[in-house]
């Protein structure tokens, strides 16, 4: 298992929402020792010279193998976080994005690898069952509070 930490600068990612059923799909965080600490919508790092918007259908593609459609403007959130102690800072651009037909239906659980060579996992979650004491948080922080429109 590859241990993950935060770069030590500010990065921008673009992250897709996927709703099926009233669920939200988001791949696991892991911690250190393996276990699922939280979850977070599929996405990635922006690369130079390109748009929030073809980085979300990229990441999807590069992760999913589909081509997803960007189905809203996108959603700004700042990010500073504390994984395994060590600092992240992230400015995050948030889309609702559709798949194609029948892409994924009989499907509850999702297995991915990602460009490190990771195999990740992702399902869709209630939001009912994130951010609470014994269940996985939800990241970005405040993104569960922003989807009930509290944020």
């Amino acid at each position: 298992m590859s241990s993950w930490r935060p770069a030590s600068r500010i990065r921008l990612k673009a992250l897709g929402l996927h709703w099926r059923d009233g669920r939200l799909l988001a791949a696991e965080v892991l911690d250190d020792a393996g276990r699922v600490k939280g979850v977070r919508p599929l996405g990635g790092t922006v690369e130079f010279g390109e748009t929030v918007e073809t980085a979300v259908v990229r990441e999807f593609q590069e992760e999913l193998g589909i081509t997803v459609k960007v189905a809203s403007p996108p959603t700004f959130m700042e990010n500073i976080f504390v994984h395994e102690g060590s600092l992240g800072h992230e400015i995050v651009a948030i889309f609702d994005v559709s798949f194609p037909p029948n892409t994924f239906v009989a499907e509850e659980r999702i297995q991915f690898t990602e460009d490190s060579g990771t195999t990740c996992f992702a399902e869709w979650f209630s939001l009912d069952s994130l951010d609470l004491s014994n269940g996985p948080e939800l990241y970005p922080s405040g993104l569960k509070e922003h989807l009930l429109g509290k944020g």
